[in-house]
């Protein structure tokens, strides 16, 4: 339980870091300086009004200098974050497994909110979170799928589970861009961006192709449905309407992460 709770302040802090990410990241500005400051009112936010979630609270949702309201997204993205970390430690361990579901959630947290308020997917998170999940594929290998059968002669797990985790990148993001593609000539207009492309290759990275193929049916229909629902009642023009698809592709991705990936692996570990 100790640390399970050093893992959930530790998801507080990376969660307030990623914060600043959001902000930054699609406005081209560096994410190390200058230090924390107040988009109202310019000036810089002192180290005590900088606690995660504990000086939202004491300041009321408020800038402390120009009492412009701090928008609510910054305390839910640092307790989802500590929420994960603490969730993926609590039952999976210090370990190597439950840092792969750590980094995992915290990419997909940044991905979700950055999408909703600027619709754009950084490649810092996207393209960043590809290779990574490659690294920690080879690093810590997980299921290699049929490769496993494919590729009989190759007994090198580490070498299989990087196949796996790359073939899944690969193929999962080339057919959501041929999707794309084919409803762009026939609509003539962009229906997919190519964040979202790089973001489902981000995926496969890390939760394999039945893990990304999951993923994409659940963002799929998760996003039909709020996203008919959100232009049905807020009067929006379905035609012109830019649903943030990366946020769906999101939550399902760690809906299937945390409920299935996540859970196969406590499972088995609690049988052995």
């Amino acid at each position: 339980m100790i640390e399970a709770l050093l893992a959930g302040l530790a998801g507080l802090l990376i969660g307030s870091f990623l914060n600043v990410c959001i902000y930054r990241m699609p406005r081209d500005l560096s994410v190390v300086k200058p230090r924390s400051f107040c988009p109202e009112c310019d000036r810089g936010i002192a180290w005590y009004d900088n606690v995660p979630v504990l000086s939202y609270a004491l300041l009321r949702g408020r800038c402390r200098q120009c009492h412009a309201r701090i928008p609510f997204r910054y305390p839910l993205v640092e307790i989802l974050t500590a929420v994960s970390f603490f969730v993926s430690v609590w039952l999976l361990g210090m370990n190597g497994v439950a840092i792969k579901y750590c980094m995992f959630s915290a990419i997909a947290i940044a991905l979700i909110f950055s999408d909703i308020e600027e619709r754009i997917l950084p490649d810092e998170f996207t393209i960043g979170g590809t290779l990574a999940g490659l690294v920690i594929a080879f690093a810590m290998p997980s299921d290699s799928g049929i490769w496993r059968y494919l590729l009989s002669s190759v007994h090198n797990v580490r070498v299989l589970s990087t196949i796996e985790a790359a073939f899944a990148a690969l193929f999962s993001s080339g057919a959501l861009w041929l999707v794309g593609f084919t409803y762009q000539k026939m609509r003539h207009r962009e229906g997919l961006g190519l964040g979202d492309v790089k973001m489902v290759a981000m995926i496969g990275a890390f939760l394999g192709l039945r893990g990304v193929l999951l993923t994409l049916i659940i963002g799929s229909l998760l996003g039909a449905v709020v996203g008919l629902c959100y232009i049905f009642f807020t009067g929006k023009d379905a035609s012109t309407y830019e649903l943030p698809f990366g946020a769906f592709l999101g939550v399902a991705a760690l809906a299937v992460a945390f409920w299935g990936e996540f859970m196969i692996t406590w499972y088995s570990r609690l049988g052995t």
